[in-house]
């Protein structure tokens, strides 16, 4: 009888084995696909968004630290690697992980690798917060506690039915007719398995009116709005219904930085693009921003962006008819 189940046992090891093997089959599968339809819809360095929301982008080099602001979004890496930092964290992710984001914040981002034989290819969904929610009506899935906290952006491992269901998403490229209806549906199986994941309690932040999150998300617009203007921490937190303490425990729990740092990214970025696209000096975009003193804002234009704002603007633009040049 032992022998009989050792035998017994062995062949269930075996099916597990092939099937084990089958899945992980399955999945190289999908991202060898995911890779090639990437390519084959972005021949060039840039970014387009063929379907609405849907945004490829395409790297035949890594890049320098590049400043910008997140948005709601799931994005996914087919080749090549990135790294996010907000504030003091740092995110990288590969074609093993993805990013969520689920509130707009400064970021830090920069391809690892890249090069033209492997390109750096990627994808981002960009998640509505009516869609989010609706999925999580018609799923059933409880709300959060009030007070619960959850980091603004973080990285898990893309599984199988999540990888599967971002192929098929990027199949509907080669067919518009179908994509106009089936993009939607894809779209909310993408929600629900996130939702259903390790970010879900992130996800849900997007859309449901609770929890100290939202309040901070409701912070963070205000202070979008407001950047140039002096900043009223108790004021902010009056409002919110908070004491100024745990206003600023909760605010630097979501967005890894505080009030008054995430402030100063959005002045600084602000002037960095009035000087490059409205060709403004230092002292007219510091003023413009909110700095009343040029020589403050000089230091802490350096201590973000690495060099002195005017040396700055002419490196980019020298990049910029470079790029141009190679087009």
């Amino acid at each position: 009888m032992n022998a009989a189940k050792t035998s017994e046992k062995s062949a269930m090891d075996l099916m597990n084995d092939q099937q084990a093997k089958r899945e992980a089959d399955r999945v190289q599968a999908n991202r060898d696909e995911l890779k090639e339809r990437i390519a084959q819809a972005i021949r060039n360095d840039g970014t387009i968004e063929p379907l609405k929301g849907l945004h490829l982008k395409c790297s035949s080099s890594p890049t320098e630290f590049c400043h910008g602001v997140s948005v709601p979004a799931f994005c996914a890496i087919a080749q090549g690697s990135k790294e996010v930092l907000l504030g003091c964290d740092r995110y990288q992710y590969d074609p093993m992980h993805y990013l969520l984001a689920t509130v707009e914040l400064p970021i830090v981002s920069h391809i690892l690798e890249a090069s033209k034989a492997q390109p750096y290819l990627s994808l981002r969904l960009d998640l509505d917060s009516t869609l989010v929610g609706s999925v999580m009506v018609e799923a059933g899935y409880p709300s959060i506690q009030r007070g619960a906290n959850v980091k603004a952006i973080d990285v898990s491992p893309l599984d199988a039915p999540l990888l599967d269901a971002v192929v098929r998403l990027v199949r509907l490229l080669d067919s518009p007719t179908e994509a106009h209806v089936l993009a939607p549906l894809i779209k909310r199986e993408i929600i629900y398995r996130l939702l259903m994941g390790e970010q879900g309690s992130r996800l849900r932040h997007i859309a449901i009116l609770g929890g100290y999150t939202h309040h901070i998300a409701l912070a963070v617009d205000k202070l979008r709005k407001d950047f140039d203007q002096p900043l009223r921490i108790e004021s902010i937190a009056r409002e919110l219904g908070m004491s100024v303490s745990g206003f600023h425990h909760h605010f630097k729990s979501v967005t890894a930085m505080s009030p008054l740092q995430f402030q100063k990214q959005l002045r600084l970025q602000e002037a960095r693009r009035l000087m490059l696209t409205e060709n403004l000096d230092a002292s007219s975009a510091a003023y413009r921003v909110g700095y009343d003193d040029a020589s403050h804002f000089n230091r802490e234009y350096k201590r973000l962006f690495g060099t002195p704002p005017i040396r700055d603007v002419e490196q980019l633009r020298e990049a910029a008819r470079e790029t141009v040049s190679l087009i």
